[in-house]
């Protein structure tokens, strides 16, 4: 295995071991940092799209920057589109990602999910590149073992990057990446803690559609969400609490009847008739709307 593929199952492994300890979004000062190998540290993001480390000579990784100059987009196909630096089809870096794509070579991909937060993937392959339009097309594969990351395994891997799989694969990122998008901003709008309790614990926060995301009117906005630590999202989407459109806390009736111990008591059952902790922000209020929506199933399920 040469040294190029070498520092790339590097990556890869070290991405892992990153999304393993902090979750799917990592901070942009952790991918600065990036990782050693052969005593040498690699970073995975640079304030240029397109990166190339110093020990390569190829991209190691391309990012989508949040409110970035470029306009990257996942197209109808479900491959990302992404745009390449500048209008000079032959800038170093462009011709450095048509060389990737040439030689079929796996990169990570950053896309901004807030200023300093970002979703990591990999492997992404170059499957097209269009001069005229100034952009490439990505896919997204399976990631391999790494004995598995021989050249012929790649390419075998990316021949058929057209087919259903590929796509598929794609478009999940798609979907992570609103998810992600919805989750960060609504937590952010409730100064991360949870509208019921106070948890103050990101990482046991969760953003919670008050309208399902599964229907049409179940927007991803910071309007139809709330924050929620995981015991309180889980109990909100059984409908064992429901909150009114005054932001009032309603305990289901057979829940304030049972017996059982303190996380019942204290968890669930005192919340009963408690008023809902709100953003800083009026505008992002949750929609009395999408509360009325929501709380007359929760009645007749009480």
């Amino acid at each position: 295995m040469d040294i190029d593929l070498q520092i790339r199952l590097a990556a890869f492994t070290w991405l892992s071991e990153q999304v393993n300890l902090h979750g799917d979004v990592l901070s942009r000062t952790l991918l600065q940092q990036g990782f050693e190998f052969q005593g040498q540290r690699i970073p995975l993001v640079a304030p240029q799209g397109i990166f190339k480390p110093q020990i390569l000579d190829l991209p190691l990784s391309i990012t989508t920057a949040p409110k970035g100059p470029y306009d990257d987009y996942f197209g109808k196909d479900d491959f990302l589109i992404y745009r390449y630096r500048g209008t000079d089809p032959n800038h170093r870096d462009n011709v450095g990602l048509r060389k990737v794509f040439e030689l079929k070579r796996p990169l990570v991909y950053l896309h901004g999910i807030e200023p300093g937060k970002y979703l990591a993937t990999w492997p992404v392959y170059i499957i097209g590149d269009d001069q005229t339009n100034l952009m490439f097309r990505v896919a997204v594969d399976d990631a391999l073992p790494a004995l598995d990351y021989s050249q012929s395994d790649i390419s075998h891997q990316v021949a058929e990057v057209s087919d259903a799989r590929h796509a598929y694969l794609t478009s999940t990122v798609k979907v992570r990446l609103l998810q992600h998008l919805f989750r960060e901003r609504v937590l952010d709008a409730y100064r991360s803690q949870c509208a019921f309790c106070r948890l103050k614990h990101r990482e046991l926060l969760d953003a919670a559609h008050i309208i399902p995301d599964n229907l049409p009117e179940g927007k991803s906005t910071i309007e139809n969400g709330l924050s929620l630590c995981k015991l309180h999202h889980a109990a909100y989407d059984s409908f064992m609490i429901g909150v009114t459109p005054d932001y009032v806390i309603h305990v289901r009736q057979d829940i304030l009847e049972e017996e059982d111990g303190p996380v019942l008591q204290h968890g669930l059952k005192g919340l009963h008739k408690s008023k809902l902790i709100l953003p800083s922000s009026k505008n992002h209020y949750p929609s009395r709307e999408a509360l009325e929506w929501r709380y007359s199933r929760f009645a007749k399920v009480g």
